[in-house]
């Protein structure tokens, strides 16, 4: 669920039309790093952020068309040789899980620009993660769950691992390892060349959920994906080690037994001689560093962590990505991010595990943005007086009170793509009144080089965002936004409108250019005549401390959803809500939520519209959920308490329920668990199942659209809008 934020709708929606607007997205930067490359069906070009975003053709089209082939390659990313005279192309991509991460590589020589194929023989799109030796002369990759290593002359390739099936996995990673860690690429050449260190996964005791396709054959087929339950053991994971001189393969010799601990984070130490590694235990509450000898397979710990809770790893603070080590003084110290002070703060560690905290501020790092080595400084994201906001921060290596750098008039969320060289960032300031991306600002003196080249302001004709807080019954403070309709009078009643996630994985009260529009409503809510409104319970990734994210811990189901409703409660008191007309919807985490609300609280809502709902959180994958709630071995009444599905015999008000029926994160089990217990105690409610379609439901032509009319058709019959 790291990435379910971009599957609750309104931030795909909202991640989709920024994809479109920024110019960063997939973003590879010059070498120097005053520019990045675009890539297009023109080929690829070099932008210049100096110079007002010059475009400069660097490949056309004709120089990425193979030999006997009419159409150029469709170039995802590339990377330079170390002699800086080859480059290695991926293209032609295809999707594995969530992303393209599969496809073909192609050489293309930078001075007789001829074109060479890499894996040839192999099956067709098959090449992952394809780097090459820090020499330059072997290219290694992963294929059908085993590496090769090929020269880049002779175009031999060697297999190097000889075990992968579809439940023996090298150098990459199964289902929930990439849905809940984030992690893909799961192999390391040493630094030295010498060695590759690699995961390796026996999925052999992982069962396959099955999928049923019934629409695209003349008879149904099953669609396998391997997928631990919560309450299952993980696919065994371990490290292994092949040397290239005598082309041998060594196991790390890590404690523990493999298939009850998780290794999300393993690099080389800059001197080849070791591995570093991150080790988490079943409950992902335990976290050990651990150095493996290259030579020995012998490994040591340097550091250990305990948290009564759970502790994130680097995806969390990293936009989803754990991979590499955020290395200091050569070598010797890294950089490590731990809420053990109550506060996520950033820490030092050294090689014999000796730690010093290096932010000293009583407040949460969001997120690191860039450590600058030329600067001697780390780049942060932080927002110390308001949840819903975010701004750059600069630290100094030595450690020590941060410096804001976002100047103090820019409010909302302010983010920032800073180049490699530490000197310049593309910046995108977000906020309910206007969102401008595309600026080039020097760093970190945040003197603006090149204006935005794009520029949306909020229409001020219609109602604007409204950010408020209200503190519920059990003295716990929400933050909140609300939308009003437009010609709105205090002295009216209007139906209100609550959207919810709820979950550890994402936040809804974000101060941003999207907050507050519906994206699902076919329509204009304000037009209409409602109350647009969402609350953040505790247990939301906000910046607010350790204690409000992690209180959440075996309580989701409970706290989350109690904090909504008496907030909702607080909500009434304004005194224009009318109380006959409220609705929840939510989507995932959001959809659990709104059966959670209608089930618990029934009460106080009367129409539920709930998209890709967790109904029984037994059913669900082990590292997202054991994170959260434990292991159902020790404490399965939480589960069941925080179920949805506990509390469908309490369900009074309009119930819509939608699933993709093609769903690999959340299972259309869970819609059909849950039907199957409304039933029983002679609940009606409505149903769409899209066939085939997967958790965003976006596949197939037609439908987005459909599912939007749907949903507003449902809203407006069940909780009529206009002012009364």
């Amino acid at each position: 669920m790291y990435n379910k934020i971009t599957r609750i709708l309104l931030a795909v929606f909202a991640v989709q039309l920024l994809c479109l607007l920024s110019a960063t997205a997939q973003m590879q930067w010059t070498e120097d790093g005053n520019g990045y490359y675009d890539f297009s069906k023109e080929g690829i070009a070099i932008v210049d952020l100096l110079h007002a975003n010059k475009r400069e053709v660097f490949l056309a089209a004709k120089d990425l068309t193979p030999t006997g082939q009419r159409s150029p390659l469709e170039v995802q990313s590339f990377q330079l040789s170390p002699d800086k005279k080859t480059l290695l192309l991926f293209a032609n991509t295809k999707r594995v899980w969530r992303e393209n991460t599969r496809g073909n590589y192609w050489l293309y020589n930078l001075n007789n620009k001829a074109l060479t194929q890499l894996g040839k023989g192999l099956p067709e799109s098959s090449l992952m993660f394809a780097k090459f030796s820090p020499d330059g002369k072997q290219v290694a990759y992963v294929s059908k769950h085993n590496i090769y290593i090929e020269d880049i002359n002779t175009l031999h390739y060697k297999q190097i691992t000889q075990d992968g099936t579809d439940r023996m996995i090298n150098g990459t990673f199964d289902w929930v390892y990439e849905e809940e860690f984030g992690t893909k690429d799961g192999f390391r050449w040493s630094p030295d060349g010498k060695k590759i260190a690699y995961w390796k996964q026996d999925a052999k005791d992982t069962r396959h959920f099955y999928m049923i396709n019934n629409t695209d054959s003349l008879y149904s087929f099953i669609i396998p994906v391997e997928y631990p339950k919560v309450g299952l053991k993980p696919s065994a994971t371990s490290i292994w080690v092949y040397d290239l001189n005598n082309s041998t393969n060594k196991p790390m010799d890590i404690p523990g037994d493999p298939s009850q601990h998780y290794i999300p984070r393993m690099e080389w130490t800059l001197d080849a001689k070791s591995v570093i590694l991150q080790q988490l235990n079943r409950k992902q509450n335990e976290s050990k560093i651990m150095l493996g000898d290259a030579h020995t397979g012998t490994s040591r710990t340097i550091h250990t962590e305990t948290d009564p809770a759970w502790i994130d790893i680097k995806a969390r603070w990293n936009d989803g990505d754990p991979s590499g080590w955020d290395w200091m003084d050569g070598g010797k110290a890294f950089i490590w991010l731990s809420e053990k002070s109550g506060w996520r703060q950033i820490y030092k560690i050294n090689l014999q595990g000796k730690e010093t905290l290096l932010s000293k501020d009583n407040f949460d790092v969001i997120q690191i943005d860039r450590i600058d080595p030329l600067s001697k400084s780390i780049y942060f994201s932080a927002s110390p007086l308001n949840a819903t906001q975010k701004h750059l921060y600069q630290l100094s290596f030595a450690g020590g009170k941060a410096k804001r750098i976002t100047p103090a008039e820019l409010k909302g969320t302010n983010s920032y793509t800073i180049s490699p060289n530490g000197k310049l960032a593309i910046f995108t300031q977000s906020s309910t009144t206007a969102y401008r991306n595309g600026a080039i600002v020097s760093l970190p003196a945040h003197s603006q080089l090149i204006p935005p080249t794009r520029e949306m302001q909020a229409d001020k004709t219609v109602p604007q965002t409204e950010f408020f807080q209200v503190t519920t019954v059990d003295g716990v403070t929400l933050d909140g936004w609300m939308v009003k309709p437009k010609n709105f009078d205090p002295k009216k009643k209007y139906p209100v409108v609550f959207y919810v996630y709820g979950e550890p994985a994402s936040q809804t009260v974000t101060d941003n250019f999207f907050a507050g529009k519906n994206f699902l409503y076919a329509g204009d809510m304000t037009e209409d005549g409602y109350v647009y409104i969402s609350l953040e319970n505790r247990g939301a990734p906000a910046p607010r401390g350790r204690e409000w994210r992690k209180s959440i811990y075996k309580n989701i189901g409970i706290i989350n959803i109690r904090d909504q409703a008496m907030g909702a409660k607080e909500v009434f008191k304004w005194g224009f809500i009318d109380t006959d007309r409220v609705a929840v919807w939510g989507w995932s985490g959001g959809g659990a939520s709104t059966l959670n609300l209608l089930g618990q609280y029934p009460d106080i809502y009367q129409t539920g519209i709930s998209i890709a709902p967790v109904t029984n959180q037994l059913l669900y994958d082990n590292i997202y959920q054991e994170r959260y709630m434990g292991l159902p071995q020790e404490n399965e009444a939480d589960f069941i308490k925080g179920s949805a599905l506990t509390y469908a015999k309490n369900v009074r008000g309009n119930l819509l329920l939608i699933h993709g029926t093609g769903d690999d994160n959340v299972h259309y089990q869970n819609a059909e668990v849950y039907i199957n217990e409304l039933i029983k105690h002679g609940i009606t409610f409505d149903m769409m199942a899209y066939p085939n379609r997967s958790h965003s439901i976006n596949e197939g032509e037609g439908t987005s659209e459909h599912l939007a009319r749907l949903y507003t058709r449902y809203l407006k019959q069940h909780c009529p809008p206009g002012a009364r």
